[in-house]
């Protein structure tokens, strides 16, 4: 078998519904990464609350966060190939405006390594997985750079109308992806970034064709990914319009090792 590249996902893919990466997938990928194929992550987190998951996996690839505006190798700062995408800062700030028009519990303006917050919620567990040492207060007086993406966490219920609102203000200067699987989360990039960047920037380095990419999802911000791979899988707990162009869906959900099953099967590892 020709050695592949393969993407995962983590919210609702490779994270159980705990947020964990459970024995055996890790044991599954491990078997995969030993046999010479490439694993890689491509998330929407920032790099803060994912390298977690980097180290656990013992990765050295590189990583793809905040769908698709950020491309790097966590352990190789001058890596030639990597790239970083931001987003308007005048947006940024406008965007704060949205809290008085809707039920939003937090918003975040997110830059490589920090974040700017204009509130004390913590959507997730592990949002501030290296502690708050390089969190800020967001306003327009603080926020001096132009931020990787901007997070909102909202209900699921919200997010269609806030969505609108978005695309309504700042028409095709961005992009609003879903994502967070338990933790409902919009986030708003530069126009043109998505997930597929990031993944066919990683398979060109490593001299990968596409055919030989597989790329796990169940979300909308995995859309454009599962498309592009020569072979896309959504979850069973993925959204349906993920799973109407998906080359294939798993059997078990992500909080039943459907990545691992999936892998297993496909490689037909014992």
């Amino acid at each position: 078998m020709n050695k592949k590249l393969i993407a995962l996902d983590l919210d609702g893919t490779t994270l159980n519904n705990q947020s964990l990466i459970s024995q055996k997938t890790n044991d599954v990928l491990t078997k995969l990464k030993q046999a010479g194929h490439i694993v890689s992550i491509a998330t929407g987190r920032p790099y803060r609350s994912s390298r977690q998951y980097y180290a656990e996996l013992d990765l050295d690839t590189p990583i793809v966060n905040f769908n698709g505006a950020l491309c790097h190798k966590p352990n190789e700062l001058a890596w030639e190939s990597q790239y970083h995408k931001t987003l308007d800062r005048e947006i940024a700030i406008d965007m704060l405006s949205l809290r008085k028009e809707m039920d939003i519990q937090l918003i975040a303006a997110e830059l490589r390594d920090s974040v700017y917050v204009d509130d004390d919620f913590i959507p997730y567990e592990d949002f501030f997985a290296t502690g708050k040492t390089m969190s800020f207060k967001l306003s327009e007086d603080t926020l001096k750079e132009e931020p990787t993406a901007i997070s909102i966490f909202t209900g699921h219920e919200n997010q269609k109308v806030i969505i609108n609102k978005i695309v309504r203000r700042y028409g095709d200067a961005v992009e609003v992806r879903t994502w967070g699987g338990q933790t409902p989360c919009l986030e708003v990039v530069a126009a043109g970034v998505q997930k597929a960047l990031g993944v066919e920037r990683i398979a060109h380095v490593y001299g990968i064709q596409q055919k030989d990419i597989l790329a796990f999802g169940d979300e909308a911000n995995d859309y454009e990914m599962i498309q592009y791979a020569g072979h896309g899988v959504a979850m069973r707990n993925g959204i349906d319009a993920l799973k109407s162009i998906a080359n294939d869906v798993t059997e078990f959900t992500n909080h039943e090792n459907g990545l691992a099953d999936y892998l297993k099967s496909y490689f037909k590892l014992n």
